[in-house]
Order: structure tokens, then C-alpha cells, then sequence
């Protein structure tokens, strides 16, 4: 029950970001446990969550919060009773949002980028000279 209600607090916080969609696809990941009906039957369950909570005004943000961390509580501990083999992928997706809100800026992976450089800054880049890189022992 533990790990629902984590699972639970992880999506209620990813639903109010502008995030929610690639968090979405590891919830139906985490689905897929149950097939793909289970998937789609699930989902939309999850879908709705996150409509009312995005159509929820100023105000009344923390109270839907509230309910809606009840109601995925119960979902999500439900579904772990019937495919209790789903409860670690739940513990990774909990671990994975919380660690992505500890920083406070954006958080990328780059993979399979061979021969190639990846730039990332937080804030302007110049390049009118131009970029020029090359590997440890001077050769481009």
C-alpha cells in the first residue's frame, strides 16, 4: 500500500507540469502489466485524473490534489493485487518523478550520439566564432 501511495503523490505532481505526457507514457508502461485492454481501461481512468485536476481552478487546485491522490491510491493498489510483479516498476516511476523534482531545472538524456556533440546550457550560447571541438588528443 505504501508504494501505491507513492505512486500515487509522483503522478498527482507530474499531472499540474507541462511533463504530464512523457510521465504518461511510463504510467502506461507500468499498465501494460495488465495487457493492453487493461492499458486503455486504466488509462483512461488516469486521463480523466488529470483533466479534472488541469480544469480545476486556483483555488480549489489543493483540494482536488487531495482527491484525486485518494482515488489514485486505490487504483493503483488495486491493480498491484492483481499483478503484484508491477509493484517495482511502480517504486522505479515514483523514484524517477520524485528525482526529476529535486533539481529545479530540465533534465535531459542524450543516447547513441556517436561522432556528434551535445550542447546544453542554461542560458545564451555565442558561437560566432563558430564551434570547434575535437577529441583528447587534438584531432576533430
Amino acid at each position: 500500500m505504501e508504494i501505491a501511495r507513492e505512486g500515487a503523490a509522483a503522478l498527482v505532481t507530474e499531472m499540474a507540469r507541462t511533463t504530464w505526457e512523457s510521465v504518461r507514457a511510463a504510467v502506461a508502461r507500468f499498465f501494460s502489466w495488465g495487457g493492453e485492454e487493461g492499458v486503455d481501461q486504466e488509462l483512461r481512468l488516469i486521463d480523466g485524473a488529470q483533466q479534472r485536476l488541469a480544469d480545476a481552478r486556483q483555488g480549489e487546485r489543493a483540494a482536488v490534489e487531495d482527491r484525486l491522490r485518494g482515488e489514485l491510491v486505490i487504483q493503483l493498489a488495486a491493480f498491484m493485487l492483481k499483478h503484484p510483479e508491477a509493484a517495482q516498476e511502480l517504486r522505479d516511476l515514483a523514484g524517477q518523478v520524485q528525482g526529476a523534482g529535486e533539481g529545479s531545472g530540465a533534465r535531459t538524456s542524450v543516447h547513441n550520439n556517436t561522432n556528434s556533440q551535445v550542447v546544453i546550457a542554461d542560458g545564451s550560447i555565442n558561437a560566432s566564432g563558430g564551434f570547434h571541438y575535437g577529441t583528447a588528443g587534438g584531432g576533430q
